[in-house]
């Protein structure tokens, strides 16, 4: 345990910062696997709002420090791809 009163309010902090971004990435998550229920239900309409809702998830997580710019634009990336063939196998 710190003993030092800023590193006490750091450790306070991070915890707090942590949760947030928990909070963050299972909404992300969440989000993702409503979209691909609806792509294997054929709901194309609602998958496509879901995805555009997804894109914007993503990124707020990103600049918001939650993803690393990599790993944001390849989860958009991979479920741009499962949309794109599914709508292309319609």
């Amino acid at each position: 345990m710190a003993n030092i009163k800023s590193q006490i309010k750091r450790i306070e902090i991070s915890n707090e910062e942590r949760l947030q971004n928990k909070s963050k990435k299972s909404r992300i998550n969440t989000e993702i696997k409503k979209f691909r229920t609806a792509l294997s239900e054929g709901k194309i309409d609602e998958a496509q709002a879901l995805l555009k809702s997804c894109t914007s998830l993503i990124d707020s997580a990103r600049l918001d420090g939650v993803y690393h710019k990599n790993t944001a634009s390849r989860k958009i990336s991979t479920i741009t791809r499962e949309f794109n063939q599914a709508n292309s196998n319609k």
